[in-house]
């Protein structure tokens, strides 16, 4: 690890770029992987995690070589909506079938939004009424997911179980937009009280622009607070926000954007927001960011770096993201642009669990779900 680390703090410095520094404990776990499968997209999904429990969402398919600027999914061949569960804090994982319950739930749409082709060996469900939800409950978990990324019908799920069931599907509403493309992110404010981040459609119909809604009646009616950022222009977009509770008043979020990753503060709880620094200024081309408030107070984001060495990286944030330190290199030896999309919790202890999908020339063609445990330096 150390020769390596070396070898890419060198070969940044030869192309004229700040270095980047790697950890000395970081272990690299398979969170998914089969022969000849494809593991994909985390952040599309969700992370949930109750201490050292830890739950997250991944899409499955039939690994297909469609070049390097392809995502390598059979398109022919069935998605299956996964979930991966670590007990001893993303040491090790097991994987779970939500769509294989005693009453045959589902937690992902019905349709759209698939790469593969939708799974037929289980009942769809249709939309039901939206229930009360108690957001408080310790073993909540909450799911929200887009039919269509560039707007269209927005669906969500809930457990009270930690994930092992699921209630739903609801859908979300509009609220007065041209359809929202929903992943997975919001802040609970109390039992009844939930911020919800997502992506909306532009005026022309396409992706996107995040927004925050919120519902103050456990979820029986969602209602749009904020435009986070300005609507991009032309074929541009800002999409897939990640949050973080600065204070009982502050929220940063930060955004994709096609190349970078933007950063939008609010000091009155998203009635407004402030634009930042960009933490990450080129991430070779549109990756999400995995975003969250270490224990410490200090904000920690995590990316994929779509351009040579492919790597995951993440930087920190002493004061609430008006400055960022320079990047850490999780793991630097990717093998293609098809990876990324992290989610990411702290542990008990400290450690950091980050989990994405990747592939690399030691484990071969496939595309898996992996996790890198690291342990962020101490502040000074």
């Amino acid at each position: 690890m150390k020769k390596y680390t070396s070898f890419l703090i060198l070969l940044f410095l030869s192309t004229s770029t700040l270095p980047l520094f790697a950890q000395s404990d970081v272990k690299q776990v398979k969170v998914y992987y089969e022969k000849d499968k494809f593991g994909g997209w985390p952040a599309n999904f969700g992370i949930w995690n109750w201490g050292n429990e830890i739950l997250v969402g991944f899409a499955k398919g039939t690994y297909k070589n469609l070049g390097p600027k392809a995502h390598n999914i059979d398109r022919e061949k069935e998605e299956f909506h996964l979930l991966a569960r670590s007990m001893d804090g993303g040491e090790s994982w097991k994987i779970e079938d939500p769509g294989k319950t005693e009453n045959g739930d589902l937690f992902v749409p019905s349709h759209g939004n698939y790469h593969g082709i939708m799974r037929k060996d289980v009942p769809l469900q249709e939309p039901i009424a939206p229930k009360v939800i108690n957001f408080k409950d310790p073993n909540f978990a909450f799911t929200i997911r887009m039919t269509n990324n560039n707007g269209g019908e927005s669906l969500y799920w809930t457990s009270t179980d930690k994930g092992h069931s699921w209630d739903g599907p609801v859908k979300l509403p509009e609220m007065g937009t041209k359809g929202i493309a929903a992943r997975t992110d919001y802040i609970i404010d109390g039992k009844n009280e939930c911020l919800l981040f997502l992506t909306a459609a532009k005026s022309n119909g396409k992706e996107g622009r995040p927004m925050m809604a919120k519902t103050s009646d456990g979820g029986k009616k969602w209602s749009f607070v904020s435009w986070i950022s300005p609507e991009p222009e032309g074929s541009n977009y800002a999409i897939m926000p990640a949050s973080v509770r600065l204070s009982p008043t502050e929220i940063l979020v930060s955004v994709r954007r096609n190349k970078s990753i933007e950063a939008f503060y609010s000091a009155d709880n998203g009635l407004s927001w402030q634009k930042q620094i960009d933490p990450v200024e080129n991430t070779g081309e549109g990756n999400p960011p995995a975003m969250l408030k270490m224990k410490d107070g200090r904000v920690c984001i995590i990316w994929g770096s779509r351009k040579e060495p492919f790597s995951m990286l993440a930087k920190l944030s002493s004061d609430k993201g008006k400055s960022w330190s320079e990047p850490y290199v999780l793991r630097g030896d990717g093998n293609s642009r098809d990876m990324g999309y992290p989610r990411a919790v702290q542990r008990p202890d400290g450690k950091i669990v980050a989990v994405y999908y990747f592939a690399d020339e030691a484990t071969g063609h496939e595309r898996y779900i992996g996790a890198t445990i690291w342990t962020p330096p101490s502040a000074k």
